[in-house]
């Protein structure tokens, strides 16, 4: 078996700061890097065009939602448009039935008292004989 010797309180805490230290020079050294910037610079420049492109999005959804609202609105109009134009001409139909009744019942009422009077005087005459 080997000599082994665990390390030392003092052992330990040099050997994480020597490992912290590099870690830091590893990270500085990295921040310094050129490409590493360009890197940083294409990320944040594809992430304002996805912003950008999502603020285009939500105007072009917000048009189309206006633009539907909007023909909406209009198709709401014309079928009201419709209805009272069916309702005027229902009126007009009705307004026409009832004086097509009217002139049909004063034609039959003129008749039946042209047979009432036609009845009278044929009464007369059988009665007093002229």
């Amino acid at each position: 078996m080997g000599n082994y010797k665990d390390p030392d309180l003092q052992q330990r805490q040099n050997t994480a700061a020597a490992a912290k230290k590099a870690l830091l020079q590893k990270f500085q050294a990295a921040s310094d890097d050129p490409t590493i910037a360009q890197r940083q610079a294409a990320r944040v420049a594809v992430n304002e065009a996805r912003l950008a492109r999502m603020a285009e999005r939500k105007v072009a959804k917000s048009l189309l939602a206006a633009e539907r609202a909007e023909q909406a609105v209009k198709a709401a109009e014309l079928v009201a448009q419709a209805q009272r134009e069916a309702e005027q001409r229902e009126a007009l139909v009705a307004a026409e039935k009832a004086e097509r009744q009217a002139a049909l019942e004063a034609g039959q009422k003129a008749e039946r008292d042209a047979r009432y009077a036609a009845r009278k005087a044929a009464k007369k005459v059988r009665r007093r004989g002229y």
